[in-house]
């Protein structure tokens, strides 16, 4: 006891002490855990405000489903990597603006809003949604029954989500727009503005030169040295800024296509098929059973089917066998089922009936039934519509659906309305629930064919996959760091290059869906050769990289290879400027100086000074600057221009007729700055923001 008693203080101490570094420890485990998961969800920074993994997928999907809906097609790799690309840049502007919005008080009010939802003034995308492609009128009555739903939908409701996220980018897009506005108000075009440009576009010279080509001394003759190319990236420093990070890597691919014997095996087993398909009772299971691709039976009209199917099925009896045939990379098969002559286009109205609230598709059914029964009567469609169909948007209408074409409507509801009769009532069932079609009226006639096709991809072996793996394994195997080269040159393959691949590239030069090379191309390092046979649909891919071009300036060693050619004209210049002085010492006139020199004195007649060309060769800018620039009939001294080096004498200058009407000139200058205003203020406040993209850690 008393050993403790003198030493508590000391323990006590110790406890404490030890309970505080715990406690310390703990917070920053905790801490860093959450900087950890933050940082694992951080997809980008802009101004120090992280951009959330979370927040741009959800925009990204989001964008992907509309451009899919705009543009009817799957979403392709293309398609993809443009809208990652939208998304982003979004992202980047919405944060970018955001705090310029904030200094200068610009808010959307709730009128405001509500004039941009249904009022006079509509966001573009709500006209889009519930206008007329043909008239641009915006259906009303749709529009506020669609609002009206969305007020009634439950806290959760999908769709009530995708409207209020839609509505807050609206309101985000505004304030944009009305700070744009308010930088495009402050643009100012003078009148003397409008006097240079006039000049610059009207005022003519006619001036006569001689030139001495680069290409008339050998390259041999003008070797750069080191202070040349430094001379030269010095003073061009600031053309070999470089926007984002790239890599440039060489690769050899093998190819894992389906090879002829691939082929041919597939024709074999069409060939069977089609003996069994015109024997086949049941043609829409055969193609459920053997298709690749479920296409649905339905009629079409002449020149709706692949030309050569075309031909064949529009002039053959019906249960005739086509095929096999290659279409779009696969062996086809085709049977015609049925041939008819029915109308080009049908008016109808529907009363559509959801079997999920009648109790079951019978019920529905047989409720249709019912309605049908009480139309037949007497009773008004229209009102029955409105009363019954849950299709809001036709309902309003009385049902009326206008009138389409074949094609428009799914199949089951386009049979029943182009093989029934004007003035018919059909009940029928689709995806969408139980339909009562009347059939208004139907305009045209002509022959149409309902043709079944069975398809088989044209797809390489095992063997012929294996066979193509093995050999890339093969090159890999035998690498060993310098040799790439020199391995691909003895086994006979090509190497090819993809240069200055950006880190969000989804496909290079000669590689599709090259995300897994990219992504490896920015984990290597200058030298590595990949690891890993990259399978790349039908090619296997082995990889090198061979450059790496960071962000910002590049140095000289990286542009080296680029400027040679400039920096080797440089060194030409000061011979073919030393010789064209020596030319022009005493001479009095352009023709003098070409003599001495042996060249060609050329006339040149009516240049502007907006269009810089000097015909026959390119635009020479400097060159035509410099004409503008000098008296009259005065021998100049040697330009250096893009194609070699000038000497020329001003014979005249044109002046166009005095500007009367400087309002409408400054108008059209103003108009065109506008035109570029909107990028021009993105870019200059993205220059002075601190933007970090880190996309490809994620994607």
């Amino acid at each position: 006891m008393s050993y403790l008693r003198e030493r508590m203080g000391k323990i006590l101490a110790f406890v404490i002490g030890l309970a505080l570094f715990a406690f310390i420890v703990g917070e920053v485990v905790k801490s860093g855990g959450q900087f950890m998961r933050g940082s694992a969800n951080t997809i980008g920074e802009v101004n120090g405000q992280d951009i959330s993994n979370d927040d741009y997928q959800k925009r990204l999907d989001q964008n992907v489903k509309n451009m899919q809906q705009q543009s009817g097609q799957a979403a392709s790799p293309q398609l993809t990597a443009y809208a990652q690309e939208m998304t982003w840049n979004q992202l980047v502007s919405q944060n970018i603006l955001q705090k310029e919005i904030e200094k200068l008080g610009i808010v959307v009010g709730v009128d405001e809003t509500k004039d941009m939802v249904q009022g006079k003034n509509l966001n573009p995308q709500i006209v889009q949604a519930f206008g007329d492609p043909k008239t641009g009128e915006v259906d009303r009555a749709r529009l506020n029954m669609f609002l009206t739903n969305l007020r009634s939908a439950k806290p959760g409701d999908p769709m009530k989500e995708q409207w209020t996220a839609f509505v807050e980018q609206m309101i985000e897009a505004k304030k944009a727009e009305k700070y744009t506005a308010l930088v495009r108000n402050g643009l100012y075009i003078n009148s003397l503005d409008a006097k240079d440009d006039y000049e610059a576009r009207n005022k003519l010279v006619n001036f006569k030169y001689t030139v001495l080509d680069y290409a008339s001394i050998p390259d041999s003759k003008a070797v750069p040295t080191d202070a040349d190319y430094s001379a030269y990236y010095d003073a061009h420093k600031a053309q070999f800024k470089n926007a984002q990070e790239t890599r440039t890597f060489e690769y050899v691919a093998f190819n894992a296509a389906a090879s002829a014997a691939d082929s041919a095996v597939i024709k074999t087993q069409m060939d069977k098929l089609a003996g069994d398909f015109k024997t086949a009772k049941d043609d829409s299971a055969f193609v459920q059973m053997n298709a690749e691709t479920k296409r649905p039976l339905t009629y079409t009209r002449k020149g709706q089917l692949e030309p050569k199917l075309d031909t064949v099925m529009f002039s053959s009896a019906v249960g005739t066998v086509y095929g096999p045939f290659v279409s779009n990379g696969s062996y086809e098969i085709a049977k015609l089922v049925d041939t008819r002559v029915g109308p080009d286009s049908v008016k109808a109205s529907h009363i559509l009936l959801n079997p999920a609230t009648e109790g079951g598709v019978d019920k529905a059914v047989a409720k249709a039934d019912s309605l049908k029964k009480l139309i037949q009567g007497g009773k008004s469609f229209a009102e029955l519509a409105k009363t019954f169909s849950t299709d809001k948007g036709s309902a309003e209408k009385g049902g009326e659906l206008g009138t389409f074409g074949r094609g428009a409507m799914i199949p089951a509801f386009e049979d029943a309305a182009f093989n029934g009769h004007k003035g018919d009532l059909v009940v029928v069932t689709s995806q969408f629930g139980v339909h009562l079609i009347q059939i208004n009226d139907q305009k045209g006639s002509s022959k149409v064919v309902k043709v079944a096709i069975v398809d088989k991809p044209i797809q390489a072996s095992n063997a012929t996959q294996s066979a193509a793996y093995n050999k890339a394994r093969s090159f890999m195997s035998n690498l060993n760091g310098g040799n790439f080269d020199e391995v691909a040159k003895k086994q006979g393959l090509q190497i090819k290059t993809a240069n200055d691949v950006t880190a969000m590239a989804t496909s290079t030069m000669g590689l599709d869906n090259a995300r897994k090379v990219v992504k490896w191309a920015f984990d290597a390092e200058k030298g590595d050769f990949s690891d890993q046979v990259f399978d790349l649909e039908n090619q296997y891919v082995v990889a090198r990289l061979t450059q790496i071009k960071p962000e910002g300036t590049l140095p000289l060693d990286v542009v080296k290879p680029q400027i040679e050619a400039a920096v080797r004209n440089e060194v030409k210049a000061k011979q073919l400027i030393a010789k064209l002085e020596l030319a022009s010492n005493g001479a009095s006139s352009v023709d003098q100086v070409a003599q001495k020199v042996g060249a060609q004195a050329v006339p040149v007649q009516n240049i502007v000074f907006a269009n810089p060309v000097i015909p026959g060769l390119a635009a020479e800018y400097k060159v035509i600057g410099s004409v503008f620039g000098s008296g009259l009939h005065k021998v100049s001294k040697p330009v250096q221009g893009e194609h070699g080096v000038f000497v020329f004498s001003v014979d005249n200058f044109v002046n166009p007729a005095p500007l009367t009407n400087a309002v409408r000139e400054k108008q059209q200058i103003q108009q065109m700055l506008v035109q570029r205003a909107d990028n021009l203020i993105f870019d200059a406040l993205k220059d002075k923001a601190n933007v970090k993209d880190n996309r490809a850690k994620f994607l």
